[in-house]
């Protein structure tokens, strides 16, 4: 699974003030469900009761015993109405307490002997009680989507979400991931929706009810919480990989960029395959974008689901595919994850890990090792909290089984797997991949596994590494030193290990020593708590680079000094070094003549993501800035990338907003989402009718999605009563995830003024976007801040004097409500 937002409620509760609490860590051990019966095969007949949200069901469950005999069968059924329970034609008698299925089976079964369980029973998603994966308010495990077709601006749609064990919310099941099934499912749905589930559509058979029956059958194993069904009325847009269908599940009005946002999964498919050494090894590959979708991706084997978050225009896939790094992830799920799965909850990371490390792979093939490294270091901040480095990779005890869904099975388990790829080289490491998947295929794994497969390859013990990085927590805190001897000609290096706690960490490291252009290499072992390495040389060096090669999780404090910084520049060959030397330099330009020059310089660096840092941080009012100037307007109408464009037009703007009147203008017709978006922010200043006319002049839904960045902050300080509406639902993203103070400052007005307004639209529509942020991210406590912000919206409404005032109030009242 892909959870985007992992941090969303941690952001939000800074945004209010609101304090969390930490939680302390349950003791009790967590092991692998114990294995009685196995799962064989899942055969399902549903259909669907759209004015209750419920399902009616029948399956077929076929299981063998584990290893001793049995006579009893226990299955998980959440919130279920069971109606009877039969095998080879005989009732069988059974305890229910809503949550677990105990089946007297009549008979005892021994080792190898199959039997088959009937069970008729009625789903009731509405009704089930239980946690959810990584955000999942309610895993009830099946969702109606506007069923009652209320809501005008919402199709009516059903998606399921198994992760991690609300797959037995629709059918019983032993939903546990170390169980493996092949599977049937007969969906009847309404005749005008198609539907989607794991492997091939093999019939479909129109009813004289105006429904249709579609037989959706998979023949390979996978683990229960990967089925999936979907329901709705979707484009459904063709392409293949060899003689595989690929095939992308949007609505109408997407169909023409389905290919846009999707369109790169044949290629990720052929190099996952290559990368691996292992073909893809299922019948089909879908991806369906589903509404209110309760995470950001799900990789249900051969059947995707994605969160609406994946929907992007051919103006903002111009600039960049958003979505592209999730859709390499759950692809990568395929093989990590639904082909060798994590035998519990606590060894997530041989699933999550491998998907978050897939993104880096996938980058650095299609786009060069420097967006994989801005991409690497991006992962690295988003694990990089307090909490976090509390947290062994490997958890044996936790809270919740949902607790694993974090930053640490994700970013930094991606990180780690980054280190014993660079420790290990290529080669081994994909060898070691290849071994790990092929000894454990349509079956389990954890980490001790992993760790057997790149020894037997690499002939290396790992045990060192494993005990450190998945069996502990932290990372190291480095605080470098030199101290340089001229009189020997010498260069000490002191590294001082400084992370809390006793626990020191051992680590191959690359230092490289610079007399000029050229490195001197060498390559060292760290393992004391002080460490100290000294190198001789014939010139002071002008630079000593520690953890040369980038590749190591930790945080690095040195004395570099400007000079150092400039020669970093000039020699640094990866992105993580140049991105350092800008930094720095970037506060001393005013006082360092070589610092701005190399500044400048950097504006013409080969990676995008440096030129844009460059244009930002760069000083126009230096007396030496008119050369910088004039390549900032050259990279405002002609570098490759828009979003560099867009970066030049709005520093041009700050720069002298006048002047580059018809830039602005011109740029209103760029084909570019960020490039227009951004000539509209700045012409606000310089020429605030010409801006507010072509702002109102947009009324395209998508168009206006699309560059809904810039239009909000111009509605919203000019107080365009027209657009109240559309500001009052798209407040959040401004409000809470922007470290821009004073752009989050202007969302803050636009909050008091739809918390203040008369528009019944408006108060709706900020209503509706906190409810569904309360209700999709309620295990971050997101319905607590939301009912805390409708609180103040509440306020105002009563405190107002409108003729409306008590309708203002009611639809206040009714989304706190919903959200207790």
């Amino acid at each position: 699974m892909k959870n985007k937002l992992l941090l969303l409620c941690f952001f939000l509760s800074v945004g209010l003030g609101i304090a969390q609490e930490t939680e302390e860590i349950n003791t009790e051990y967590r092991a692998e469900r114990e294995k009685v019966s196995d799962l064989v095969h899942t055969k399902l007949k549903v259909n669907f009761d759209f004015s209750k949200s419920q399902m009616a069901g029948e399956a077929w469950i076929t299981l063998t015993p584990h290893f001793y005999n049995v006579s009893e069968l226990e299955l998980d059924a959440k919130a279920m109405l069971i109606h009877e329970i039969t095998s080879d034609g005989k009732t069988l008698k059974y305890e229910y307490d809503n949550q677990k299925l105990i089946i007297d089976l009549g008979n005892t079964y021994a080792k190898g002997e199959e039997y088959i369980v009937y069970i008729k029973y009625t789903a009731r998603p509405e009704e089930v009680e239980q946690e959810g994966s990584a955000a999942i308010t309610s895993a009830k495990g099946l969702y109606f989507i506007d069923p009652l077709e209320k809501d005008p601006n919402k199709p009516t749609q059903i998606w399921t979400q198994g992760e991690t064990e609300a797959s037995s919310c629709w059918f019983p099941t032993i939903d546990a991931p170390n169980q493996k099934t092949s599977q049937e499912i007969y969906m009847t749905v309404p005749d005008q929706y198609v539907t989607l589930s794991n492997g091939l559509l093999k019939e479909q058979t129109k009813n004289n009810d105006g429904t249709r029956t579609d037989y959706w059958k998979f023949d390979k194993k996978h683990a229960p919480y990967l089925f999936f069904m979907g329901v709705g009325e979707f484009s459904i847009v063709e392409d293949t990989w060899k003689d595989i269908a690929v095939d992308y599940y949007v609505e109408e009005e997407y169909e023409p960029y389905a290919k846009g946002i999707f369109g790169l999964t044949p290629e990720m498919i052929t190099f996952f395959s290559d990368y691996t050494g292992i073909e893809y090894p299922w019948s089909k590959y879908a991806q369906f974008i589903g509404r209110d979708y309760v995470s950001g991706a799900m990789e249900n084997t051969t059947a995707v689901i994605h969160g609406e978050m994946a929907y992007q225009t051919a103006s903002q896939l111009v600039d960049e595919n958003t979505w592209e790094s999730t859709i390499a992830h759950e692809l990568f799920h395929h093989w990590f994850g639904d082909l060798v799965t994590a035998e519990s909850w606590s060894n997530l990371t041989v699933n999550e890990s491998f998907a978050n490390y897939s993104q880096y792979l996938w980058y650095e093939y299609k786009y060069g090792r420097d967006h994989a490294d801005a991409h690497r270091l991006e992962e690295i901040e988003g694990y990089m909290t307090p909490d976090n480095e509390l947290k062994d990779l490997v958890r044996y005890h936790y809270n919740s089984k949902e607790d694993m869904f974090d930053a640490v099975s994700y970013n930094k388990g991606g990180a780690i797997l980054h280190m014993l790829r660079a420790y290990l080289g290529d080669k081994a490491f994909q060898a070691g991949i290849n071994q790990y998947l092929s000894d454990n295929a349509y079956g389990t794994g954890e980490a001790h596994q992993l760790r057997l497969a790149f020894e037997e390859v690499s002939g290396k013990d790992l045990n060192w590494f494993f005990n450190q990085w998945y069996f502990s927590n932290g990372h190291p805190v480095l605080d470098v030193k030199y101290v340089y001897s001229e009189e020997a000609k010498i260069v000490t290096v002191q590294i001082e290990q400084t992370q809390a706690g006793a626990d020191v960490f051992e680590f191959p490291l690359a230092i490289e020593v610079f007399e000029g252009d050229s490195p001197k290499r060498y390559e060292v072992w760290v393992d004391k708590k002080s460490n100290s390495f000294s190198f001789k040389y014939t010139e002071k060096p002008d630079l000593v680079n520690v953890d040369a090669d980038r590749t190591l999780l930790a945080e690095i404090s040195d004395e570099k000094t400007t000079e150092n910084l400039i020669h970093l520049y000039k020699v640094g060959k990866k992105y993580e070094d140049r991105k350092e030397a800008v930094e720095g330099l970037i506060e001393e330009q005013g006082s360092n003549d070589e610092a701005f020059k190399t500044i400048q310089t950097a504006l013409n660096d080969s990676y995008y993501g440096i030129r844009i840092m460059a244009i930002e941080g760069i000083d126009l009012s230096h007396s030496d800035a008119k050369k910088a100037v004039k390549t900032i307007e050259s990279l405002a109408s002609n570098d490759e990338k828009t979003l560099v464009q867009a970066e030049a037009i709005k520093k041009l703007a700050e720069y002298d907003d006048k002047k580059y009147l018809d830039l602005l203008n011109t740029s209103l017709s760029s084909p570019s989402s960020a490039v227009k978006g951004s000539a509209l922010k700045s012409l606000y200043w310089a020429d605030k009718d010409a801006a507010l006319t072509y702002a109102n002049s947009i009324t395209d839904d998508l168009e206006k999605e699309g560059l809904k960045a810039a239009l909000m902050p111009i509605f919203i300080m000019d107080k365009t009563e027209s657009q109240i509406a559309f500001v009052g639902g798209n407040l959040i993203s401004g409000m809470f995830f922007t470290e821009d103070k004073e752009e989050q400052n202007i969302y803050k007005e636009g909050f008091q003024w739809v918390a203040a307004t008369s528009d019944e639209e408006a108060t709706q529509n900020l209503v509706d976007s906190f409810v569904k942020l309360g209700t999709q991210y309620k295990q971050y406590g997101a319905d607590k801040i939301a009912i805390q912000v409708l609180s103040q919206v509440l306020g105002a409404k009563k405190a107002s004097d409108f003729e409306n005032k008590e309708t203002l109030i009611n639809i206040v009242q009714e989304g706190i409500a919903s959200l207790q």
